[in-house]
């Protein structure tokens, strides 16, 4: 039987080699990306690392100094925000406070070839969509910062965008309510089918939303890839340390046997573990170096990934618990090795030792992820 591969899905944003320079700053230092359609794209990263620059250059609010945007194959570099088939939610949702739920949802639509009977309708549409059907009549001032996000997604998504970019639009936002909206952008996403590009710097919201996670820094993409890779087996160090917390152990290539990798420490070998994938990450050609013989390089282990259980793990020196916090379903405990080594770990709360005890932590090889140093 002859089995026909599946053809990849056609790319529907290309970034291409996009560079934009400040006085005394390069905000986006050649940057390239390729995005599928009906993807969820997290632009992630701290403050100035260029993912707000990034979005209103997609978005035609910034021109870059050099490259180029392409959606759906067109170049759009040179057209203005009304000419692209994007749209933008921005961070203070910008909503006209003088007009009611409908009018500001229907407010983009007075530009379309369409009757009033139609946009009276697509505005209905939209409502419905996000759960506002009751509210329409109401004043912007009298909805709640929830309601307000949601009457900013309705009004971006009545024109029809290919692609909708957000800007930090859940940063207003407490706890609770944040899940709530996190909960509704995914539902929106896949119900329409959309590309939809979204600035955060907040990790745990990046890893709630995203298909695919990009970590920036300093106007460079540092990672890319899903939740789940970036988290487990960040391609640098940067990246482990901005995706969460991890225990960060660095050493010396010793041996390399294929793509297993033993590591001198300064409190001995960490041995059987993977050497990281060669391949470029994002617009970083510099990842695809591989890591040999005498490279200095650094062993990340995350939180959860410590037992006390020897079997069939890698053993740590012993270590002395300096601090424990209590955070609900875990326990963050705090350890400091004789040489001086600092470990973090997440323990289920029954499991916890107290401040002072010594404990002798282990893990798997298999969870230890090789970055160069």
């Amino acid at each position: 039987m002859t089995v026909t591969p599946t053809p990849p899905a056609p790319t529907h944003l290309c970034i291409e080699k996009i560079v934009k320079r400040y006085p005394g700053q390069v905000a986006l230092d050649h940057v390239s990306l390729s995005v599928e359609r009906g993807c969820y794209v997290v632009l992630l990263g701290p403050s100035g690392s260029g993912k707000t620059t990034l979005l209103s250059i997609i978005g035609g609010f910034t021109m870059p100094d050099s490259g180029a945007i392409r959606i759906g194959g067109e170049d759009v570099t040179a057209l203005p925000p009304s000419r692209r088939p994007t749209t933008t939610v921005f961070q203070d949702y910008a909503l006209f406070p003088h007009m009611t739920v409908a009018a500001n949802v229907g407010f983009g639509l007075k530009m379309k070839p369409m009757s009033p009977q139609e946009r009276k309708q697509r505005v209905q549409d939209m409502l419905r969509l996000v759960g506002l059907e009751q509210q329409k009549d109401r004043a912007i001032q009298a909805l709640s910062g929830g309601q307000r996000q949601r009457v900013a997604l309705a009004r971006a998504l009545a024109v029809d965008p290919e692609i909708l970019l957000l800007d930090e639009p859940l940063g207003a936002l407490d706890l609770a309510l944040r899940r709530q909206v996190q909960e509704e952008l995914r539902r929106l996403q896949r119900q329409m089918n959309r590309t939809f590009i979204h600035v955060t710097h907040d990790q745990e919201e990046a890893m709630a939303l995203a298909d695919l996670v990009v970590v920036m820094s300093h106007g460079r993409i540092e990672d890319v890839g899903t939740p789940r890779r970036v988290y487990l087996r960040p391609a640098s160090r940067f990246t482990a340390t901005f995706m969460g917390e991890s225990t960060q152990i660095t050493g010396r290539v010793t041996h390399r046997a294929g793509d297993v990798l033993t590591l001198e420490t300064a409190f001995g070998m960490l041995e059987g573990i993977a050497a990281p994938n060669p391949g470029a990450v994002g617009d970083m050609p510099s990842r695809s170096t591989v890591l040999q013989k005498d490279d200095e390089a650094v062993a990340i282990i995350r939180p959860e990934n410590f037992t006390f259980s020897p079997d069939n793990k890698q053993s740590l020196p012993t270590a002395t618990v300096m601090e424990t916090i209590f955070q609900g379903n875990y326990v963050r405990i705090l350890a400091l090795t004789d040489a001086g080594q600092e470990l973090v770990l997440c323990l289920p709360p029954q499991q916890a030792p107290t401040v002072g005890t010594r404990i002798v932590p282990c893990c798997s090889v298999d969870d230890v992820v090789i970055v160069p140093a």
